[in-house]
């Protein structure tokens, strides 16, 4: 028995957990070796019919995944089902029974491993990630041709800890939370389906931990941290000890901070700041309010474009924003348009690969020249607008002509939906994201026109220090700290205000607590941040006084470096 070991993955669903092995080792594509038959026709049949079996098994985990995740999350496995229905997966095999004689197994593998071949290929990591759902459909096909039942995780009856060499979104779907307490797995990221249904499950999960986890044994037992995604086998109990320690100082702390969830964010001087949430489906929006979101400040409705195999209709886009609007009872929902390009694709729009896909054909550029998809969500945003307290904001602005363009699409859809006698909300704030520096130095010209501004810091950092966020090679340069990202936005806010018009912020800085004295000191409206932040900010805020915060601000603006600006903060908050 292997004692103390430590395996290191990434940590993609938060929560420590303790518990039995539970070793997963479901039917492999990498078992099938090269196999001619003569009896193609056999074959043929053995595939089709496993092609019906799959179906009937992805309809009854579709509709379970509707019952436990929503439909955002179901839209996963429904893509699954497209995939077998695509002339390009399910025909070629067949093809390499009938005229090749392969067998129905090596058919599967070839094809399959074809296909996630092509979206391992691919330059971005979400559609990379996507071969996981090609090898889940295949391994499921092969299961069926061999004519046996998996071991299927749903039966699972006892606490435990599973460790698998991957689990498939529909593997995910079927876990009962009531036992299995988390998963680690050898493969997998943080933006694959798998690391998206722990995350709604609440699962803590580890993905990505290589080839350690071969030498965990079915009942080791495991404490698994989803948050720093280190895995400890067999403990001693010096370790227990001091893990279990690290667990109550953790419960106390969420006792502590459930506090803040319905408190507002109000420094001791009485400067009070609106904390809002990022999503990205409608499911999210559910439980906001508890968690104490004052509204939504973003909703990435891309997420919705990104988990589909083809373009949602108005109709779809409609329900989906009614939804959130519906979910905020009144509280303000910033939604921001199609923000697709750079790292996020979508292979039905067929865009072609770019040298700088960040730099080039994406946002507002391609809604702009695509304007038929800016007018169909724009169109289901105004619909949806009459059930809530809905705001349109544009990605990707880099200039006032830019912003005129979508203001005019934007007036022309709701003359359009006037005429035609759809109801839409009287007012309707409309503003821009400020992630491009030329935007924030123009912030003063933008004031005059648009209703309110949201700072983006993860791509206003990027693109104002010249550094790819996803390289790891560079990434010591990449820091919202840098004193010229806080001029940019120093000078953003003060041109909002001059207008009297609000700035928020949805990057990554709104929800760092270091970062809070500076934002009260600059005089930040609205901050926007991942649900799990919003209480650690509150207490931050509630602590702060808003004077002395703006004489650290003013010093801060006078450094020269991000490494002094991080120092003044630590020791401001000592």
């Amino acid at each position: 028995m292997t004692t103390g070991l430590n395996i290191q993955g990434l940590g993609v669903s938060e929560g420590i957990q303790m518990g039995k092995a539970f070793v997963y080792t479901p039917v492999s594509l990498d078992t099938v070796e090269d196999r001619k038959t003569d009896h193609s026709d056999h074959e043929a049949a053995l595939l089709r019919t496993a092609k019906e079996q799959c179906l009937k098994d992805l309809d009854a985990l579709i509709e379970r995944a509707q019952k436990v995740l929503g439909e955002e999350k179901a839209v996963i496995l429904k893509g699954q089902v497209s995939m077998l229905n695509d002339p390009s997966f399910f025909p070629p095999m067949e093809k390499l029974i009938i005229q090749e004689q392969w067998s129905a197994e090596t058919a599967i593998r070839m094809i399959v491993k074809k296909t996630a071949g092509l979206f391992e290929s691919m330059a971005n990591e979400y559609m990379r990630e996507r071969a996981a759902d090609v090898r889940d459909v295949g391994g499921r096909l092969l299961m069926h041709v061999r004519g046996r039942q998996q071991s299927s995780l749903s039966d699972i009856q006892e606490e435990v800890i599973i460790v698998a060499d991957d689990l498939t979104p529909s593997d995910t779907v079927q876990l009962d939370t009531r036992f299995v307490k988390g998963f680690i797995t050898r493969v997998g990221g943080k933006t694959s389906h798998t690391a998206i249904l722990a995350n709604s499950l609440g699962i803590a999960a580890i993905l990505g931990a290589g080839k350690a986890i071969e030498t965990i044994q079915d009942g080791d037992y495991l404490v698994i941290d989803g948050s720093t995604g280190s895995c400890v086998v067999n403990p001693d109990e010096e370790t227990l000890a001091a893990i279990r320690e690290k667990m109550r100082h953790q419960e106390e702390s969420r006792n502590e901070l459930q506090a803040y969830a319905n408190a507002e964010a109000v420094t001791s001087d009485g400067f009070r700041i609106e904390v809002a949430a990022n999503i990205g489906t409608p499911e999210e929006a559910r439980d906001l309010i508890e968690k104490g979101a004052e509204g939504v400040g973003l909703y990435r409705t891309e997420f919705l474009f990104m988990s589909r195999s083809s373009m949602p209709d108005e109709e779809i886009q409609y329900n989906a924003y009614k939804s959130v609007a519906e979910a905020m009872q009144g509280r303000p929902v910033v939604i921001r348009t199609l923000d697709i390009g750079g790292d996020k694709e979508l292979p039905y729009l067929e865009l072609e690969q770019e040298m700088n896909p960040f730099l080039g054909y994406r946002a507002i550029r391609l809604c702009l020249d695509r304007q038929e998809l800016l007018v169909t969500q724009l169109r289901a945003i105004l619909r949806a607008s009459v059930h809530g307290n809905l705001k349109i904001m544009f990605p990707m602005i880099s200039g006032l002509e830019e912003w005129r363009k979508a203001k005019a699409i934007y007036e022309d859809v709701r003359a359009q939906l006037q005429q035609e006698g759809i109801p839409t909300a009287d007012t309707l704030e409309i503003g821009i994201m400020i992630e491009i520096p030329s935007a924030a130095l123009q912030a003063d010209r933008f004031a005059k026109e648009v209703d309110f501004f949201s700072i983006g810091t993860n791509d206003l950092v990027q693109y104002t220090v010249a550094v790819d966020r996803m390289n790891e090679r560079v990434s010591d340069l990449y820091d919202y700290f840098h004193p010229a990202v806080i001029r940019l936005i120093k000078q953003v806010i003060d041109a909002s205000n001059r207008q009297n018009i609000w700035t928020g912020m949805c990057g990554s800085m709104a929800g760092d607590p270091l970062a809070a004295p500076l934002l009260v000191g600059l005089g930040l409206h609205e901050w926007s941040m991942a649900p799990s932040s919003m209480q650690k900010v509150k207490r931050v805020v509630t602590q702060l006084n808003r004077e002395s915060c703006s004489k650290l601000a003013e010093r801060i603006l006078d450094m020269d470096t991000p490494t002094e600006v991080r120092a003044a903060l630590e020791s401001f908050q000592a």
